[in-house]
């Protein structure tokens, strides 16, 4: 509640003459006006206000922050689970057996017929090739600790090629290990890149 305040000053005087002597009373009356402007309540209000926003806004912040870490861990895990290219092997186009005839002696026996199988040399170890390859996949995904690794390998002529990231040098080694273990395997290239977190 605003209201005028009046402040009276008084002072007195006395002048002396020669003749006479006389009193003068001086009268001053001060009046302060209504105060205008904000006061005090309504100050406190705006600093409350002032206060939520700057919290809104600092949470607003983090929360983003939150959601574009959250993203990239989330792009991260998919590029992390996107299954490993699948290499198909075809054998060779086939060829027409060769047949080599010899005129026969009247005292041989008959000629003699040589097959050459299809796809030349190559033919048997590819399937051996695809035999050690599924040995070693059925291998890593029935362990639990190498089945989430996402490791490709690749087999050629029974030479193995581990391709991928692991955590620590024990879990390449146990990889290694592992695929060693496979029937058939004669060699491994571990090219497994070891990467800290």
């Amino acid at each position: 509640m605003a209201y005028d305040e009046e402040e009276a000053r008084r002072s007195r005087v006395v002048v002396e003459t020669p003749t006479a002597r006389r009193e003068v009373v001086h009268s001053q009356s001060v009046r302060n006006p209504d105060r205008s402007g904000i006061s005090a309540g309504m100050v406190g209000v705006l600093v409350v206000v002032a206060i939520a926003l700057i919290t809104m806004l600092v949470l607003f912040y983090l929360n983003n922050q939150q959601m574009s870490d959250q993203n990239l861990a989330a792009q991260q895990a998919a590029q992390q689970q996107t299954p490993p290219p699948t290499i198909i092997q075809q054998p060779a186009p086939a060829q027409p057996p060769v047949i080599v005839q010899q005129p026969a002696p009247a005292t041989q026996p008959a000629p003699v017929i040589v097959t050459q199988p299809s796809g030349g040399a190559a033919a048997v170890p590819q399937n051996i090739d695809s035999t050690i390859q599924a040995a070693i996949d059925k291998t890593i995904s029935d362990d639990p600790n190498l089945s989430t690794l996402g490791i490709t390998t690749t087999v050629l002529e029974g030479k193995v090629t581990l391709l991928g990231t692991v955590k620590s040098e024990s879990i390449k080694t146990q990889v290694e290990r592992a695929v060693r273990r496979v029937k058939g395997v004669k060699d491994i290239d571990n090219q497994l890149t070891v990467v800290a977190d």
